[in-house]
C-alpha cells in the first residue's frame, strides 16, 4: 500500500540523511521524497511516499519519531490531505502535430515555459495521477526530457 509520511524536522545539516537512513535500514525504497523550509525557517517539512505494508510503516514511524531532530511525524490518510507535485516536460513537435500537442497541454492545464524549433517545455502541477496522465498522453509525441518533484502534502481543514 502507498503511504504518505509528513515529518517536521529541525532545519540542520544531516537531518534528511538521518531520516532516510531509517528507510535504508528497513530496506524500504522511496516512491517520492521532498523537503523544504516551512513558514518557520528553522523547521523543514519532509514528505516521503513509500509502498510497504502496515507493519513496516508502523515501525518506520516509530523509528523516525525517536530521532532527535524530528519534532512531528504523521502518516497522512488519503482523504485527509491534499498533495501536489510539479513536472517539467520537454516534448517534441512538428508542424503537423503542434495543434494536437497544444490541445493536450490545454486539457491538463499545463503551461508552456519555453519553446524551441522542435521542442516545447511545459510545466504541470497536480496530483500524481494528473502528472502521470499527461506523461502517458505525451509519450507518443516523443518526450525528450522530464524532471519531476517529489510530493508535497498538507492536511486538509484547520489542523
Amino acid at each position: 500500500m502507498i503511504y504518505t509520511i509528513s515529518t517536521l524536522v529541525n532545519n540542520q545539516p544531516g537531518v534528511v540523511a538521518d531520516v532516510t537512513a531509517v528507510f535504508r535500514d528497513r530496506n524500504v525504497n522511496f516512491k517520492s521524497i521532498s523537503c523544504a523550509e516551512t513558514e518557520e525557517f528553522d523547521v523543514s517539512q519532509l514528505v516521503i511516499t513509500v509502498d510497504c505494508n502496515s507493519a513496516t510503516i508502523k515501525t518506520l514511524i516509530e523509528d523516525i519519531a525517536n530521532l532527535a531532530a524530528v519534532s512531528e511525524v504523521d502518516t497522512l490518510e488519503r482523504n485527509d490531505f491534499v498533495d501536489r507535485q510539479m513536472a517539467l516536460i520537454k516534448v517534441g513537435f512538428t508542424k503537423d502535430t503542434m495543434t494536437q500537442v497544444m490541445q493536450i497541454f490545454e486539457v491538463f492545464r499545463a503551461d508552456v515555459v519555453s519553446m524551441g524549433q522542435e521542442t516545447i517545455t511545459i510545466e504541470i502541477t497536480g496530483d500524481e495521477d494528473k502528472v502521470d496522465g499527461l506523461i502517458k498522453m505525451l509519450r507518443p509525441h516523443g518526450i525528450r526530457s522530464l524532471c519531476r518533484t517529489g510530493v508535497v502534502a498538507l492536511k486538509r481543514g484547520d489542523e
